[in-house]
């Protein structure tokens, strides 16, 4: 939801970073993988109970992560194999975090049920997920983009990048919490991917110029 307005505030102090870490041996697909390292790092932590070493790799990778396109885009040579990458990275670094807080957050003496609002942001990140990938799959061929200046046609909703890493950093800040904030956050996310569906299929159902 307010990933248009961080974009803009963030694109000139990520393009001052990027500027600054400019060298050879930095590349965008290296800083992609950084991020993934780091994110699977957090939810590793996270699983094993060290919740502010968890939180805190968690930001520097989203940071990272926000600084490979940046360096693309600041070299002047945005790839598709590149913008594959990073979707893919953030896809399993999202997931791994929201298994690694259920693993550390959950009691062992737990019964099934505790699992269920983790398992629901997991269904709901699945089907949300489906929903922008085949949208932009589509789109690509039909030519219904939408240009953002992304590498994938991205549909708003409720739920967006911005929105996940705020969640992401609150339950590992607040793990006694973690249930209560993934049973609402599984609904938000819930409303995103219904809002996707219906404007994937609106923005298809229109004729191309």
């Amino acid at each position: 939801m307010f990933d248009a307005v961080l974009r803009r505030r963030l694109d000139e102090p990520l393009a001052r970073v990027a500027g600054a870490i400019d060298v050879p041996v930095v590349t965008p697909d290296r800083l992609s993988l950084a991020g993934l390292a780091l994110g699977l790092a957090s939810a590793v932590l996270a699983a094993t109970g060290q919740w502010g070493w968890a939180a805190a790799a968690w930001v520097v990778s989203r940071v990272v992560d926000g600084l490979d396109g940046a360096l693309a885009r600041h070299r002047g040579r945005s790839s598709p194999a590149g913008g594959f990458l990073d979707i893919t990275a953030d896809f399993v670094v999202y997931g791994a975090g929201v298994v690694g807080v259920a693993i550390g957050s959950v009691p062992a003496s737990a019964g099934p049920g505790d699992w269920l609002p983790f398992a629901a942001v997991l269904l709901a990140y699945y089907v949300n997920g489906a929903a922008f990938l085949a949208f932009s799959s589509i789109a690509e061929r039909t030519g219904h983009q939408l240009d953002d200046g992304r590498s994938l046609s991205f549909l708003g909703g409720l739920a967006e990048g911005g929105e996940t890493v705020v969640v992401h950093t609150l339950w590992l800040l607040l793990p006694a919490h973690a249930a209560l904030i993934a049973s609402i956050w599984a609904g938000v996310v819930a409303v995103s991917a219904t809002q996707r569906m219906v404007g994937g299929y609106r923005t298809l159902s229109r004729p191309t110029r």
